[in-house]
């Protein structure tokens, strides 16, 4: 699709800055209705004026937008709408791509016409769908197209696609280090929290970037606190450690208990022996059958042992509790 660097001005009205960051979706039409759109033109105080802004330079800041706040920004302006559209149709296309990828809303999966969907989306420059078109690729083992892919929605500042191309970084034969951790650190400071776990591994072990066990706490705690459960676990072994943050172990307690509840195998086990320690044999039982079930070997054997002192009664209690589990929800 051609379109002009710069748009043409119909009429005399500008199309002034607007802070959208104070924009909320709610407030803003999902569809067009009889009425007509009315766009915000209010001067500010300061007198910026984006009317001019090149189509392209425009459409790499909206490149990783989601539907809402593309919708928001198509009503800055009618040369906002107009620049933004191709973006808004790749949201259409990154849509479909998921049902297909997922089979959800009443299609099979394919995934064929999932790549489809979602390369047709990259071309119309979502980074969005750039990131699942790579992600398909790679599972098909076309890794030279996923990290192009991945290379290009890191360039439009999508942190998704930083952090994907980083862990290609990592993995790659032989690894790339010091760019994996240029990029983890670009994706970690945006608030993405894998990327904030991957550099604190980085930070711990010494890869890419000299070993700093603080630095490393520090990015896991982060991660931690935005819900990323393997970060959980690691804060828990940071505070029962005293590596990298002060030791405490009520802290260290509550962290593993998160990351437990949330479905880490490991942590299940070493909360139920912390319960187990602490004389409450029932809710030791119940997070031991969780880790046993998810293919924890040790954790079979101390359940078992607990098992024996508790009666008929309590044994099926503590087993329709691990039957009815569920775990909370996490960033994983």
């Amino acid at each position: 699709m051609k379109q002009k660097n710069w748009p043409a001005r119909s009429d005399g009205s500008r199309c002034l800055s607007l802070p959208l960051s104070k924009i909320k979706g709610p407030k803003f039409p999902t569809q067009t209705s009889t009425h007509q759109i009315r766009f915000y033109n209010t001067r500010p105080s300061d007198g910026h004026d984006f009317s001019a802004l090149p189509y392209d330079v425009l459409t790499k800041i909206a490149a990783s937008f989601s539907l809402q706040n593309l919708r928001a920004a198509s009503l800055v302006c009618k040369w906002w709408s107009e620049a933004l559209k191709p973006l808004r149709e790749a949201m259409l296309l990154l849509h479909w791509g998921k049902r297909f990828k997922h089979g959800q809303g009443g299609v099979r999966p394919n995934l064929d016409k999932a790549l489809d969907s979602f390369l047709k989306g990259a071309a119309r420059g979502s980074a969005l769908a750039m990131v699942d078109a790579g992600l398909i690729y790679w599972e098909l083992g076309h890794k030279d197209k996923a990290v192009a892919l991945y290379h290009k929605a890191a360039e439009l500042g999508d942190p998704a696609g930083q952090c994907n191309l980083a862990i290609s970084f990592l993995q790659a034969e032989p690894p790339n280090l010091k760019e994996a951790v240029t990029w983890l650190y670009q994706a970690s400071i945006a608030g993405h929290v894998r990327s904030q776990y991957q550099l604190a591994l980085c930070l711990h072990q010494g890869r890419g970037v000299n070993c700093n066990i603080k630095d490393a706490a520090r990015w896991y705690l982060k991660a931690a606190e935005g819900g990323y459960v393997r970060a959980m676990y690691n804060v828990s072994l940071c505070y029962s450690s005293g590596e990298g943050l002060v030791h405490s172990h009520q802290l260290a307690r509550k962290w593993m208990k998160r990351a437990a509840d949330r479905g880490h195998t490991k942590a299940q086990f070493e909360h139920g022996l912390t319960l187990f320690s602490e004389g409450d044999m029932m809710e030791a039982v119940v997070y031991l059958e969780l880790a046993t079930r998810a293919g924890e070997r040790a954790a079979a054997h101390v359940k078992n042992v607990i098992l024996q002192q508790l009666s008929a009664t309590s044994r099926d209690r503590v087993m329709l509790l691990a039957d009815n589990w569920r775990a909370l929800p996490s960033a994983r």
